[in-house]
């Protein structure tokens, strides 16, 4: 059957989720989630909230999906440990570091790759398996055939996004807001710069997802979980969407047209997509929630007074009770999943007057309301003659279902750990040595190689366009493989990193976890890049593991968490260049450039596959600075997007002789900001 996943922003949320249909819900404790908007709940909380969702049948996912600066991680392990303890059924990751931590701390805890891990290739699937994780959140930007696919191949379980908002941005891989305003969607804080107007128009703002037709086709495919988005939504709004869903998943089958009409009165941004799932990208996915648009307070005070008397989802159980002479009553009560309790009560007495029946002591036993529990059958076998309270037969059910209630929440044996810090290393004392990445072939020249960068970063295809012997005697080339790509790429890229020794290429730029898997087999050293989201020492040390000669860290850290982060391998950082920040699926519909309310113009760049991606509308720009200089790195890369041959040229020399070549619209990035 395939699984329910329902959104849980707060207990209310909760408790709509469960009454109304899920088979599961993720929620997020305190700060270490990517919706930390929503109300969510303490660790404390946790034993409860699993407690009423085992009583009922329904799963518990924690989300723990966001980058955990190395402050954090103590403070992570202890919740982790709390969550372990309290029954939680899975935990769901983006960050490196957390993941290594939880192997650590909660070796037995089932791990979900959350799709801000920006899984979306078969290498990627087989590597989240390989890593011990249990399932994938697959990227929202997969079609049919893609989740078809991944779906026959692979090792472990897959879940899918089918109702709710969508980012224009590969989710894990979007820095806009926390390069504008330091809110950064890589922790829970993002301010949506998607659902704002550029030039009028709205170029970001996808309609919500809505995949209820295709109940039954991801069903035959084996997808194993369909997922619901909605944390920072009304309760009832989970209330409506997951029991229309619930219906759905359960019957195997299409939504009616007035199942469809309430989806929409539910929520929706005009209209819905399926244009990712069915390939029909373009403007018919995009759509803003229009500023007349209201939540139906009648219905939602409907489905409020419903899920709020708890009754809506009750566990089916079945009685036998004996009652005979001279012996202390039986009951045993057993529910579907395998569940058996027997208990004793009060011994009858005989009976002066009346004498008790079957039908009699049934009804009493069927008397469950208040709990969680209704009778589906009944057999009562009991003696002649016999006088038994009321309040004793009331007694042997509660204590029957009190005992049933126990074996449906009790803790499975898991183990925990202590917690250790990573080790310390010292950094190193040597100044950084200058690396440059170009975008295209044509900003590699002579002059740029003569100034001696210790490697220059090209796409793998833009290396294919250039006679690289020529440079060798000078520099490196580390190929740099598509942020984003498709399984079917697999065949051509793995061809291109067989024969990129063979062309002087010494290196590959590791970007997400497909990569890992898809270099396993190639001779070249791998250098971790900027899409890895290395944030934490704990990640070094996992990517260390993993083989990596190299990482790149997160542009989100300010100087004093760089400094801080345990060097387990080099480590390099961008002291120079636009910031990427959406890689996007959809094509954006501007010339080139995403002006915003303010008029600071983004550059819109061409991508691997026909995407996009924007940069920032300014150049981060250190050199007038040398506190970069003192913090461990030994690696400081020059990222070239927009410049010309001649400006890269330039602006590397600047960087050499330590003079300075400011471009005229200037930032510092995070390196002094850092974000929430």
């Amino acid at each position: 059957m395939m699984e329910l996943l329902a959104p849980a922003g707060s207990r209310e949320a909760l408790v709509a989720a469960v009454q109304n249909g899920a088979d599961a819900v993720y929620l997020g404790v305190d700060d270490f989630n990517a919706r930390r908007g929503a109300r969510n709940f303490s660790p404390e909380d946790l034993r409860g909230v699993a407690a009423y969702c085992h009583l009922r049948g329904a799963k518990v996912y924690l989300t723990l999906n966001t980058l955990i600066n190395d402050r954090e991680l103590h403070a992570l392990a202890s919740t982790a440990r709390v969550a372990n303890e309290a029954g939680v059924d899975a935990i769901l990751v983006q960050d490196w570091g957390v993941l290594d931590t939880l192997r650590r701390v909660v070796p037995d805890m089932p791990l979900h790759a959350s799709t801000q891990m920006s899984v979306h290739t078969l290498s990627g699937v087989r590597e989240a398996a390989r890593l011990g994780l249990s399932r994938v959140v697959l990227a929202r930007e997969l079609s049919k055939n893609d989740i078809a696919e991944l779906c026959r191949e692979s090792p472990i379980e897959l879940e899918v996004f089918v109702h709710g908002a969508l980012c224009m941005c590969y989710s894990g891989q979007c820095s806009m807001s926390a390069v504008i305003g330091q809110r950064s969607g890589n922790r829970g804080l993002c301010a949506q710069p998607c659902r704002l107007p550029y030039e009028g128009v709205y170029p970001l703002s996808l309609r919500d997802n809505q995949l209820a037709d295709h109940i039954p086709e991801l069903r035959e495919m084996g997808v194993a979980c369909v997922k619901l988005e909605g944390r920072m939504k009304r309760p009832e709004y989970v209330a409506a969407v997951t029991g229309i869903y619930s219906r759905l998943v359960r019957e195997n089958r299409a939504p009616t047209d007035e199942e469809r009409a309430r989806l929409a009165e539910a929520f929706s941004r005009d209209g819905f997509t399926d244009g990712y799932y069915t390939g029909h990208k373009g403007a018919e996915m995009f759509g803003v929630r229009p500023a007349t648009a209201r939540w139906p307070e009648d219905w939602f005070a409907e489905l409020r007074s419903e899920y709020e008397r708890e009754n809506l989802r009750t566990v089916p159980v079945r009685f036998a009770a004996k009652i005979s002479a001279a012996h202390p009553m039986t009951l045993l009560a057993g529910d579907e999943d395998g569940n058996v309790v027997t208990v004793t009560g009060a011994t009858p007495e005989p009976a002066r007057s009346h004498s008790v029946t079957a039908e009699e002591a049934e009804q009493r036993l069927r008397k469950t309301g208040g709990t969680a529990f209704t009778v589906s059958d009944c057999i009562v076998q009991i003696d002649d003659g016999l006088s038994i309270s009321a309040a004793a037969i009331n007694a042997l059910r509660r204590d029957a279902l009190t005992e049933l209630e126990a074996k449906r929440t009790e803790l499975s044996l898991r183990r925990t750990m202590h917690y250790t810090a990573p080790e310390s290393v010292k950094n190193t004392d040597m100044p950084p040595r200058f690396t440059v990445s170009l975008m295209k072939a044509e900003q590699l020249t002579d002059r740029l190689v003569d100034l001696r960068p210790e490697m220059i970063y090209l796409p793998i295809d833009e290396l294919r366009k250039t006679e690289l012997w020529a440079y060798l005697d000078r520099t490196r080339f580390c190929a740099l493989l598509p942020r984003i790509y498709r399984t079917r790429d697999e065949g051509e890229l793995r061809g291109m990193l067989m024969e990129a020794p063979r062309r002087g290429i010494s290196a590959v730029g590791i970007g997400n976890l497909g990569h890992i898997a898809l270099t396993s087999d190639c001779e070249l050293e791998k250098r971790g890049d900027i899409s890895l989201n290395v944030f934490n020492s704990a990640a070094i040390r996992l990517l260390k593991d993993e083989g990596l000669a190299s990482v790149t860290v997160s542009f989100e850290l300010r100087r004093e968490q760089i400094r801080d982060l345990q060097k387990y391998i080099p480590c390099e950082a961008v002291v120079y260049g636009r910031l990427p920040l959406m890689i996007t699926e959809n094509r954006i519909a501007t010339n080139g450039m995403l002006t915003d309310r303010r008029g600071e113009r983004f550059p819109v760049l061409d991508a691997c596959g026909g995407r996009c991606e924007i940069e920032n509308s300014k150049t981060l720009y250190l050199l007038d600075r040398t506190d970069w200089q003192d913090i461990g790195l030994s690696y400081a890369r020059l990222r070239f997007t927009t410049e010309t041959a001649e400006e890269c040229a330039d602006i590397l020399k600047a960087h050499v002789d330590g003079g300075e070549c400011p471009p005229p619209d200037i930032t510092r990035g995070l390196f002094y900001r850092g974000v929430e």
